[in-house]
Order: structure tokens, then C-alpha cells, then sequence
């Protein structure tokens, strides 16, 4: 049963670090047509998700943490809105530096590797089960 619960901790460790990744990737995309209120302001600036392996002494096994939550340091792009409230005097308003491509291919990432720990859970479930009507049988 030792393994079967280590099991159920590393993946629920996983389950936690990915809907993390999923709360910041939504985010992104949520703004990621967010502008700055007055002109030259900045606008919203991605946010990028960091994991470490904690190892757990007790149960023997690694498990996923999320470290930090940065912010991307990629510059802002520049789009020529002149009748805009962030325009700066030339008519460029900085963009937020959001890729709605890469954000939706993380996304997908997230997602698969969540389902992919729910699975885990979903079987080492499976077998406590199975090893309890085991025991009861006997």
C-alpha cells in the first residue's frame, strides 16, 4: 500500500503544479489584448510558470512543485492606433507580450499532462480497491 499512496501523492502533486499552469495560461489569454489606460503606459505582461522536484524523504519519490511565478521579460510589441488612449504621440500603442499561439500549445500541454496524472489517480485507486476486496475476501 506504501507505493500506492506514494503514487497517489506524486500524482496529486502533479495534478496541482498543471491546473496552476492552466490558471496562468487562461490569464494570459485573458489579457492578452490588455492596453494601458494612459498613453505609452504598459500593458499587461505575461506571466510564466516555473516547477522544481521536491523529493519527499518519506515517501521516497519526487514530487512537483511550482517554484515561481515570473513574469516574461520579452519585449511589447507596438501597434500604429492613433485614436487609442494608450497611443503615445507617434500613434504606436505597446501590446501586451502575450502569443495566443503559444499560450493555447501550452494550454494543450497542461491539459494532457493533467489527464495524464488523473489517470494515475483514476488506477492507483483502481488497485486499493481491488486489494481491499482482496483482504476482505480472505
Amino acid at each position: 500500500m506504501d507505493a500506492l499512496s506514494a503514487t497517489l501523492k506524486v500524482a496529486a502533486s502533479g495534478l496541482t503544479a498543471q491546473s496552476e499552469r492552466l490558471r496562468i495560461v487562461s490569464e494570459n489569454l485573458a489579457n492578452a489584448q490588455s492596453t494601458g489606460n494612459t498613453p505609452g503606459a504598459d500593458p499587461y505582461q505575461r506571466k510564466t510558470i516555473v516547477f522544481s522536484a521536491e523529493l519527499d524523504r518519506a515517501l521516497g519519490a519526487s514530487t512537483v512543485d511550482v517554484a515561481a511565478i515570473n513574469r516574461d521579460p520579452a519585449a511589447f510589441p507596438l501597434e500604429f492606433l492613433p485614436g487609442h488612449e494608450a497611443a503615445d504621440e507617434t500613434g504606436y500603442v505597446k501590446m501586451p507580450n502575450v502569443n495566443v499561439l503559444v499560450e493555447m500549445a501550452d494550454m494543450t500541454e497542461a491539459n494532457r499532462s493533467y489527464e495524464a496524472n488523473l489517470q494515475v489517480v483514476k488506477q492507483a485507486r483502481d488497485l486499493i480497491s481491488m486489494t481491499i476486496d482482496l483482504m476482505r475476501g480472505s
